[in-house]
């Protein structure tokens, strides 16, 4: 059997990123999984599984036909569609702190709008490598279903996939060369939007004015990003030690999920914090670097949309647990406490990697004439 050339560096650095998040989410939940289980292992041990199985994903979609990935184009959609609603049906929806973001199934669950990001990376690829995108109409279904996505996602209600899922569709439109005067016309809805929704619920306008003096109510809406602040403040240059974080004792909500940067940046400072940045811009660069360098339209649309996800999601995280945008809450790829967002962004990376053995059989592409 033929060995596949694949980008070990970019390998190399989804592993890397993978252990360090069972390495943090053990630092960052141990305490409060001792005080709420009595099994201090709880949380890695369940994050443990999701590494393994998105080990397994990831190999397998490595080696899949991806021929037979792009078959499943409307299917990806419906199946997306599908999960996404039944998160509402009584007895199969799972309700945590005022959401309903999960499908319960058995003693696991699963979060819909982890898969239906990359549902829609597949479908716009599709899309765009089929048809004509000098045309408008062209563009209609992505934006059709992006909005179908969009409305359902912020149904739930999670308003940090929603924008996440907003500025995906966003970039699959400019990389399929949606004209400029266009691109306004869709922005200006979109931008209109945003203030729409936050007005639109009482606890995001509490978070916006959280986010501009947290200081003003630190003991509610302000206590997280004041926490998160103090935990990267407290890791100073090169952090307090690992394992050795104070704000993990139940100071800071969510340290071994949506806020485990802030636990990072703790243990192991600033310096810590920028070696885990340079593992993700390595991801996002070496994933745009198959794009540009495929001479297969949908190769290029699929690998950019991948890197796109994990470029953006990344961002939004590291943006929130440093203040810079409202809080709201978003896993770090492969490193936040979460089996569905493990495994999926696992099998995402499979896929990149498979897109780079075919880079590696073609040669360097980037300049010559596109197959489709």
């Amino acid at each position: 059997m033929k060995t596949k050339k694949i980008d070990y560096i970019l390998f190399a650095a989804v592993i890397a990123l993978v252990l360090l998040g069972l390495l943090f989410v053990y630092s960052a939940s141990r305490y409060s999984a001792e005080q709420t289980y009595g099994n201090e292992y709880f949380f890695v041990v369940k994050q443990s599984i999701g590494a393994a199985i998105g080990l397994v994903t990831m190999f397998a979609a490595i080696h899949i036909n991806l021929d037979f990935v792009k078959k499943l184009w409307i299917a990806g959609v419906v199946i997306s569609c599908v999960l996404l609603a039944l998160v509402f049906v009584p007895g199969i929806g799972v309700e945590n702190y005022g959401a309903r973001r999960w499908i319960g199934v058995g003693g696991f669950s699963l979060q819909p709008s982890e898969i239906a990001k990359f549902a829609y990376v597949l479908f716009c690829a599709v899309c765009m490598s089929k048809w004509d995108m000098s045309k408008l109409h062209s563009y209609l279904p992505q934006i059709a279903v992006g909005l179908v996505f969009c409305g359902l996602i912020i149904a739930e209600p999670n308003m940090s996939i929603t924008m996440c899922m907003a500025m995906l569709m966003v970039i699959m439109l400019y990389l399929g060369g949606l004209k400029w005067k266009y691109f306004l016309l869709m922005l200006i809805p979109l931008a209109l939007a945003v203030p729409l929704l936050i007005i639109a619920e009482p606890y995001r306008l509490q978070r916006l004015f959280a986010f501009i003096n947290p200081w003003a109510s630190p003991k509610d809406e302000g206590y997280q990003l004041i926490q998160s602040l103090y935990a990267l403040g407290g890791g100073g240059w090169f952090g307090v030690g690992l394992f050795n974080s104070r704000q993990k004792y139940r100071f800071l909500p969510f340290a071994e999920s949506d806020f485990i940067f802030s636990v990072i940046g703790e243990e192991i400072g600033l310096f810590g914090c920028l070696a885990v940045f340079t593992l993700y811009m390595t991801v996002v660069f070496r994933g745009v670097r198959i794009a540009v360098n495929s001479s297969n339209k949908f190769y290029c649309y699929l690998a950019g949309g991948i890197s796109a996800v994990i470029a953006v999601q990344s961002i939004l995280n590291f943006a929130v647990v440093t203040g810079s945008i409202p809080p709201t809450g978003l896993p770090l790829p492969f490193v936040s406490y979460g089996g569905t967002s493990l495994v999926v962004f696992m099998t995402a990376a499979g896929i990149l990697l498979n897109l780079s053995s075919k880079v590696n059989e073609n040669g360097i592409a980037g300049g010559v004439k596109w197959n489709t």
